[in-house]
């Protein structure tokens, strides 16, 4: 392909056909449905999402990739691109003109972008069937790593809140053009059936980043601004004190934290 790859864009290719066809298979596409896609890129997963039958939308941040999406694309009529920041569209103004039954997002994930798109989509309230992206591996890992584990950080918690989340499978830096500097993997998120009840979300999100911000201090320095108080009365509830790490503390226990201050 004749195109100036971008790095500040994270434009890394994904050209292997099996992996192309088993990302489409774990997402498990049902009959009417809308099929959101971030970053088509050169179009190589997309043309696999169209053989669904499905509709599908995608956003694309780069203009320079629209005749190539144009070519490669042309002989379907059931896909629509639009070429804009994914993170600056209204989501559901965006879709309203669809008849769908099922909603689903399936993405290719530069790093650099990873977070803020997953927590715009979160917080869109959109009903997806299942989000399923591929990101950096260490990136994925984090999504679903386990209480005290190094890679447990404030968006294992903030996405685990949501979903019941599961890496799919790895897929090789020799999978992509051009070929990044790590493996990759597919991570499919589920949106939990019972959401724990949680007072004001804004304040969670803020509490997680705070209580994580310096990995190796304790709660007591990493939330000095907030009521210490109210804090210990919790964490002695669950057999933590102020000395405990952030890494240290499951997800219920957050949510208490939060619904409490």
């Amino acid at each position: 392909m004749n195109f100036e790859f971008k790095k500040s864009l994270g434009q890394n290719f994904l050209t292997d056909k099996n992996i192309l066809s088993k990302i489409v298979e774990v997402s498990k596409i049902k009959e009417n449905s809308l099929v959101i896609e971030v970053g088509p890129g050169s179009g190589n997963l997309t043309k696999e999402l169209v053989k669904t039958n499905e509709q599908i939308l995608c956003y694309e941040i780069d203009k320079r990739l629209e005749p190539i999406l144009d070519q490669e694309l042309k002989e379907y009529n059931n896909v629509s691109i639009i070429f804009d920041d994914f993170l600056k569209r209204d989501i559901k103004t965006d879709i309203e003109k669809y008849k769908y039954e099922n909603l689903y997002l399936v993405a290719n994930l530069p790093y650099y972008i990873t977070t803020p798109i997953l927590e715009k989509v979160t917080e869109s309230n959109l009903d997806f069937n299942q989000i399923t992206v591929m990101v950096q591996k260490e990136v994925g890992d984090r999504f679903a790593a386990h209480v005290k584990s190094k890679d447990y950080n404030s968006l294992t918690v903030y996405l685990n809140y949501y979903f019941d989340i599961r890496r799919e499978f790895i897929v090789s830096r020799n999978c992509f053009i051009p070929k990044p500097n790590v493996d990759s993997i597919v991570v499919s998120l589920k949106k939990k059936d019972n959401l724990l009840f949680l007072k004001d979300k804004a304040l969670f999100n803020k509490l997680l980043k705070d209580a994580f911000r310096f990995k190796r201090k304790t709660i007591k320095n990493n939330l000095k601004n907030y009521n210490l108080d109210i804090i210990n009365n919790i964490l002695t509830k669950y057999n933590y004190n102020l000395t405990t790490r952030a890494e240290e503390l499951p997800l219920e226990v957050f949510v208490e934290l939060s619904n409490s201050l």
